[in-house]
């Protein structure tokens, strides 16, 4: 009996569970289900639950595809998410079931409907009976077709009771609460993306452009959809090749500057001044992309790079040097520091003389014309693209590597296979380089692809590894980590702390300057060269980045990909609606933000829950008495600095001080 009572979910997971089959339950019964087909300009063909079908574009004769699996599986998922209501008001075990199978019902309802439709585009691309023109309308009509909120929401919500009904079960109850790290930022995208849903029914009206009156139901079902159709396009850069390595190209200077801010977060340091750091990291790269030696050959790339690193190490260290020998603010200095690089960047390029005591004196780095830019790189100073660095195809053809995804796969499982050896690490990346040397030369064909993203992006992801290993692998991250939690008691350890300001400031300031990698001799903008049009204001975008990215550096990757992906969808959303534009984006990463920063409204007894010890004794008697602490305990407890230090560790001190 005991086991069982263990198993059952908390009354906290079961209003989880109740909320998210509400939710989808809702979604299901009053907003559309699926598009049959979707025009460029937004409308659409809505089917509801109900069988009805709106036809809101232009093209009302279009024939439309049966859909009547698709309302059979959404007839399922309906009454699995009421029988996980039911479960969750009567905290029964089973409901996790009823959870997951209406998530896979959504699923199969999505992945039935993309058959359905994809099958329909092609039949019309081979007909002959119809114009090239009518071919091609038609089958762009019913690509952009699929799921709605109908079917989006509930797979959401399965998902969501299914891992709430199962935190009920020990294992899976340490699984989940690995993840509870992601619960602010999770949050805080949610609340943005509502809140931004708000703001899209405001400025946004309903697509109709069927001609015909709609109704009030109809009316609502538009509108529902343009919320809709808002956010897929926004995160449609992930279902394409193209859009997709767009959005890479905008986040890999994001990982940079995001890795900056979060490094100095996590010892107790605030740099703003990532933009100066990425402008000064560019001019170094510029100085020895353009005027290094010629005859180094491939040598000069590397060195390239390790100029843009020491130009912006030096940038950073300076207000790290500052606030270590005078105690002055790095948030002050840093944002002085950004006006001052501003100035050398202008200095620089921004003419080809200067006014001197009276004397006209001429600057060699800008290049002739009227556009403010340095000279071009040097060709061996250039990093390649990912394309090229990627394709095996020989003959004109594309084909990209798989190689990298074997490596990927390979350290993973080996890690995983060899958890309990003490070189695990080592071992498992000697394993992804030899698998990954094996099977380069397997790739898949691709067409029509092209894309900038360049070999800056595999730069930034070695820093995201150097991140890791430095700050939770070595005594050097340590003392760093320990400075931030608490510079007094890491004095007291015998940790420099003016040494670790520096330090992390310098590695801070490093990471930001790699950036410059990305612009100059990665030809991110289109030229291998400093120009004056270089966006370093992606440099306050990674305190964004590191705030939603909690400071890790997988949160900051997964982040700054987001970034990227809306970034590239809002371009295509400014194209299809006349009131929504780029301004939807900045709207929704302040919301994150603000969200963010408010702690997604959670409770503290959500994100930073009791020991585990108390939560068991409150469960095993139902009284929260048997978990309070005696009142010689409590009092020893008030007088620890350090709440989480064990009674015997406090006892070992005192005797060890006597």
């Amino acid at each position: 009996m005991t086991q069982l009572s263990d198993s059952r979910p908390s009354a906290a997971a079961s209003r989880i569970a109740l909320v998210a089959g509400g939710v989808g339950t809702a979604a299901l019964l009053l907003t559309p289900l699926a598009a049959l087909g979707r025009s460029f300009d937004g409308g659409a063909a809505l089917l509801h639950l109900g069988g009805q079908i709106l036809n809101t574009s232009s093209n009302g004769d279009i024939p439309l595809p049966s859909a009547a699996t698709t309302l059979g599986l959404g007839w399922a998922a309906l009454a699995l998410l009421v029988a996980t209501v039911v479960g969750a008001l009567r905290r029964a075990r089973w409901f996790w079931v009823t959870g997951l199978l209406a998530f896979v019902a959504a699923l199969a309802a999505v992945l039935l409907l993309g058959r359905i439709l994809g099958a329909e585009a092609a039949r019309v691309a081979t007909d002959s009976t119809l114009r090239a023109g009518a071919r091609r309308t038609l089958r762009n009509f019913y690509e952009g077709g699929g799921m709605n909120m109908g079917l989006l929401l509930p797979m959401l919500a399965g998902l969501i009771a299914a891992g709430a009904g199962l935190s009920g079960r020990p294992a899976w109850w340490d699984r989940l609460n690995r993840l509870r790290g992601l619960l602010v930022p999770a949050v805080a995208i949610a609340l943005a993306i509502l809140v931004g849903a708000v703001v899209v029914l405001v400025v946004q009206p309903p697509v109709n452009l069927s001609g015909q009156a709609i109704g009030a139901w109809g009316g609502w079902l538009t509108r529902a959809d343009i919320v809709y159709f808002v956010y897929s396009t926004l995160f449609a850069p992930v279902t394409a090749l193209n859009p997709f390595l767009d959005s890479l190209k905008l986040a890999t200077p994001l990982i940079f500057t995001g890795l900056s801010v979060a490094f100095a977060f996590r010892t107790g340091l605030f740099n703003i001044g990532a933009p100066g750091q990425l402008t000064m990291g560019a001019v170094a790269a510029m100085f020895m992309g353009v005027y290094g030696p010629p005859g180094l050959g491939w040598f000069l790339l590397p060195l390239t790079v390790i100029a843009a690193g020491l130009g912006g190490a030096l940038w950073g260290a300076i207000p790290g040097l500052l606030k270590a020998r005078f105690g002055s603010s790095e948030v002050i200095n840093s944002i002085m520091l950004n006006y001052i690089a501003s100035g050398i960047f202008i200095f620089l390029i921004g003419s080809n003389t200067y006014p001197f005591f009276g004397q006209t004196r001429a600057l060699p780095f800008k290049a002739e014309g009227y556009e403010a830019q340095s000279a071009e790189l040097l060709p061996a100073a250039r990093l390649p693209t990912m394309l090229d660095l990627l394709n095996v195809g020989t003959g004109g053809a594309t084909v990209l590597s798989l190689g990298l995804v074997f490596a990927l796969v390979a350290f993973v499982v080996a890690r995983l296979a060899l958890r309990k050896v003490r070189n695990k690490t080592l071992i498992s990346l000697a394993a992804a380089v030899v698998v990954g040397a094996v099977t380069w030369r397997i790739g898949v064909p691709v067409e029509g692809v092209a894309s900038q993203l360049n070999a800056a992006f595999l730069i930034a992801l070695a820093c995201v590894a150097l991140f890791g290993t430095l700050m939770w692998r070595t005594a050097t991250g340590y003392a760093l980590r320990a400075v931030g939690l608490s510079p007094k008691a890491a004095e007291y350890g015998g940790i420099s702390v003016a040494r670790g300001t520096i330090l992390a400031m310098t590695i801070a300031g490093m990471f930001a300057g790699l950036a410059g990698t990305h612009y100059v001799q990665g030809g991110a903008l289109d030229a291998y060269r400093l120009k004056g049009n270089m966006p370093v204001n992606v440099g306050f975008d990674g305190i964004a980045v590191a705030l939603m990215g909690q400071s890790t550096p997988v949160g900051v990757v997964a982040a700054s990909v987001l970034f990227g992906t809306i970034d590239t969808g809002g371009i295509d959303a400014d194209l299809k609606l006349d009131a929504i534009n780029r301004d939807i984006v900045t709207v929704l990463k302040a919301l994150i933000v603000l969200f963010i920063a408010a702690g997604g409204f959670l409770s503290r007894r959500v994100t930073d829950p009791p020991p585990p010890q108390l939560v068991a004794a409150t469960d095993r008697t139902g009284r929260a008495e048997a978990g309070r602490v005696g009142p010689s305990a409590a009092a020893t407890e008030t007088q620890t600095p350090l709440p989480n230090v064990g009674q015997s560790t406090l006892d070992n001190t005192r005797e060890g001080g006597k």
